[in-house]
């Protein structure tokens, strides 16, 4: 599925040394990455096979659904302490709050089917849109798509991006480091991958998009702690989405071959936050 102004393995099970030696791979000293602590320790930066990679996603999501609470959800800045259930693999997404943007204050508020399919269906049907997620239609499919996010284990939530009180985006944030495209990409331990689109016209060509794409991987940062890097794939075709990355601060990394799109591997380090 591709943007649409627009819509990414945890490397851990060496059961040697603890937390610090729980580690597939060994882990080796990256001088261009920011010092991390034991809990958001990085891995050597390597490309897995599928079948490594399958294995490797199914035991880091059941060590995060199983580990305490206090482990999982340890305050990071802005927030006093636990956030979200059992098994929540974005860090209390739901409880992250506004942030303010020059265009008003901005909020990620998670789907609710029964309240926001007619308007999500009805951006989807955009022209301009369904030519990168390819999900217009009556709402089935639509339906469909929020669904195997909402009834899955939490690695990724769609989001209504709500500008000054009004509903005018749609939003995926997900665990790159458990999704697919870590399979093209050397995927870090709680990257997070974003998709998004603008959902009405009036509201496209203004800057919005690069606008709001900032304040949400500000916003992942600030309540990800442990995640370092934040990451998009807007297909290659789609240049207002590509244009909207790069002006937010993230880097062309290189290219992918997914089903459906050739995507544009766009990363936002946490160590370069603040030149960007």
């Amino acid at each position: 599925m591709n943007d649409g102004t627009n819509p990414l393995s945890d490397m851990t099970g060496d059961r040697t040394g603890g937390r610090a030696g729980d580690r597939l791979v060994a882990q080796v000293a990256d001088p261009m990455a920011a010092p991390v602590s034991d809990d958001c320790a990085d891995t050597v930066d390597l490309r897995l096979t599928d079948e490594l990679i399958e294995l490797i996603t199914a035991e880091r999501a059941a060590h995060e659904l199983t580990e305490p609470a206090a482990v999982r959800h340890r305050p990071g800045p802005g927030r006093t302490g636990p956030s979200g259930g059992a098994g929540d693999l974005l860090d209390g997404l739901a409880d992250w709050g506004p942030v303010g943007t020059d265009a008003g204050p901005f909020q990620l508020v998670p789907v609710r089917i029964e309240r926001d399919l007619q308007l999500v269906t009805q951006w989807m049907n955009d022209p301009a849109v369904s030519a990168f997620w390819e999900l217009a239609g009556p709402g089935a499919a639509t339906v469909d798509h929020l669904r195997s996010q909402l009834d899955g284990d939490g690695r990724s939530v769609p989001c209504l991006g709500v500008l000054a009180g009004v509903p005018m985006s749609y939003w995926e944030v997900y665990r790159a480091d458990l999704d697919p495209i870590a399979r093209h990409y050397p995927a870090r331990p709680h990257d997070t991958g974003i998709h998004f689109l603008i959902g009405k016209v009036a509201d496209r060509g203004r800057g919005l998009g690069t606008l709001l794409l900032r304040a949400v991987a500000d916003l992942v940062l600030d309540r990800r702690p442990c995640c370092d890097r934040v990451v998009g794939e807007p297909d290659l075709r789609n240049t207002p989405s590509t244009a909207a990355f790069l002006g937010a601060g993230f880097r062309l990394t290189g290219e992918a071959e997914l089903p459906g799109k050739r995507a544009a591997l766009m990363i936002r380090d946490r160590a370069l936050r603040a030149v960007l």
